[in-house]
């Protein structure tokens, strides 16, 4: 809704949004990010709940360590269409550094736009990080998703580029520092 987005627009924080289409239905993205066992094949990490509203949810590792690396609560489940979740590292201090993931999962045709919101970042280093993230593993999901395999290579095992976004390439532009980009 317009008084959703005029709100998120409101923080102060830093957010990421993705937006990707995948040759599939609206149910196999749904399972895709919800079932332990698929997040697990694309993702390197198995995505642990019962993804009501209120519960908590894990991004466990698969090495076999079960550690989680991120925990959070399932704000807004809604198959095959809407999933919210709090984000928070399960080390950090209670209540510090949590920020929110949104999944939009639109059908039309044959084709699905899953759309991927970061927000409540804690800055603009995290969301940078995030950035790199989200794009390694929803190429790895649309790969899996169209293909039934994941990319050959886990994608975010590669050396990461220096990623800049236009605000920080205005403030280096407008300060006259110099930036070197390392050469590949």
């Amino acid at each position: 809704t317009v008084k959703k987005i005029a709100e998120e627009a409101m923080t102060d924080k830093p957010s990421f949004v993705y937006v990707t289409y995948i040759a599939s239905t609206a149910d196999n993205v749904w399972k895709a990010l919800t079932d332990a066992q698929a997040t697990a094949e694309y993702w390197g990490h198995s995505n642990v709940s019962d993804w009501q509203p209120g519960s908590t949810w894990e991004h466990r590792r698969i090495d076999g360590s079960n550690i989680a690396d991120v925990v959070g609560t399932v704000v807004e489940s809604n198959p095959p269409s809407r999933l919210v979740t709090t984000w928070a590292d399960p080390n950090g201090e209670q209540g510090v550094d949590i920020s929110r993931v949104s999944f939009d999962i639109e059908a039309f045709g044959a084709i699905v736009r899953l759309t991927v919101k970061h927000t409540d970042l804690a800055d603009e280093s995290a969301r940078m990080e995030v950035a790199g993230g989200w794009s390694a593993v929803l190429s790895n999901l649309k790969s899996y998703l169209e293909t039934g395999n994941t990319l050959p290579v886990a994608p975010w095992e590669m050396a990461s580029a220096p990623v800049f976004s236009a605000i920080s390439i205005r403030r280096l532009a407008m300060s006259g520092r110099a930036i070197e980009v390392p050469s590949r």
